[in-house]
């Protein structure tokens, strides 16, 4: 793409009145199988024997294409947060030679909704290790979520989020076949609606613990802590005289939420986090360094950050959403994974 990926959210942070008011409205391959007969009588439109092929699949078919570099399959397989990392990593090949990493995955966990419509969707909990010159990484506890917009369609891996350190995947309410529940993204039995988990995160990474959204989410790597890792790169830019801003912004991808046993939901949503670093006013000075990782996304290797430089990266975020009825819960985002996604200097 030329140009800064779509943008849902005005680049503003959540003031409290806000957020308030949005809490109160708050693998292509597969032919799909047939609804399976289950112990209750209940028909399912998507087995959880079809979910593991099409995981299956998947790897299989997301291998070949990164061993052979190949963006067109490597594209088709994903989609929403998963599409713009992966682009990311077959731009950084073409332009860097970067190889696209490979992954190995153990002891798949498979939790499937009990849909009876379209989309279809399924989320699969695995050991992933990244694959580095013939050498395994340690293996980090992932979740991957997979779509089926309509039938016809290719299944795809649209986010995969990587378990915060020391935190246990959470345990899936199932129904007597053992297949999952799935939640609204407008419960509200649960502490804030799930549709607004994104916004009040956002609204901490962007403004810190002190703003009104941090009595509902938790303190952590992917709250608190990215505030604090933004805040200490722009008291650096500072230093040497410039101005760097961020914002982690909504994005135009499916939410997909599972009822947990305790009765909260797990919440699954990819967003961006947008960066800018300039000159005051633009003016036109020195040039501003790019990001290593972004450079291979700018659209010629020529651009110069005479006045900015644009490095965004899309993330794909789990969270865990209590029953509104705990005492003193927050919301608590467990798990991420984010790439560059989009690069500019000029």
């Amino acid at each position: 793409m030329t140009h800064r990926k779509r943008i849902i959210w005005a680049r503003t942070t959540i003031g409290s009145a806000a957020l308030a008011a949005v809490a109160v409205l708050a693998v292509q391959g597969c032919a799909p199988a047939a609804p399976a007969a289950t112990a209750s009588g209940v028909q399912h439109d998507l087995s959880i024997a079809a979910a593991k092929a099409v995981y299956g699949t998947y790897i299989t078919d997301s291998d070949t294409a990164a061993a052979q570099g190949d963006e067109v399959a490597g594209l088709a397989h994903v989609a929403d947060a998963q599409w713009y990392q992966v682009q990311g990593q077959y731009t950084a090949l073409a332009t860097a030679g970067t190889p696209v990493p490979m992954y190995q995955y153990s002891a798949p966990q498979f939790s499937v909704p009990a849909l009876t419509h379209y989309p279809q969707w399924f989320l699969v909990s695995a050991q992933r290790s990244t694959e580095t010159n013939g050498h395994l990484g340690p293996a980090v506890t992932t979740l991957l979520v997979f779509e089926r917009v309509k039938a016809g369609q290719p299944w795809t891996l649209n986010g995969s989020a990587a378990l915060n350190h020391g935190q246990p995947v959470p345990m899936i309410a199932k129904d007597s076949d053992g297949y999952a529940v799935e939640e609204s993204t407008t419960d509200p039995s649960l502490l804030l609606l799930p549709a607004v988990v994104g916004p009040t995160q956002a609204a901490v990474v962007d403004q810190g613990p002190s703003h009104p959204a941090a009595a509902l989410i938790g303190r952590g790597p992917q709250t608190t802590g990215l505030y604090t890792a933004q805040s200490a790169r722009a008291r650096a830019e500072a230093a040497q005289g410039l101005q760097y801003q961020w914002l982690l912004e909504g994005a135009s991808f499916p939410q997909f939420a599972l009822r947990l046993a305790d009765g909260g939901a797990l919440v699954l949503y990819g967003m961006d986090l947008d960066t800018t670093t300039e000159h005051a006013n633009l003016v036109p000075g020195s040039p501003i360094p790019v990001p290593a990782a972004v450079t291979p996304l700018l659209a010629a290797p020529t651009e110069v950050g005479y006045h900015e430089v644009i490095a965004d990266w899309a993330y794909q975020f789990a969270a865990i959403d209590p029953p509104a009825t705990a005492h003193n819960a927050k919301i608590d985002v467990i798990a991420a994974t984010g790439g560059p996604s989009f690069g500019h200097a000029y």
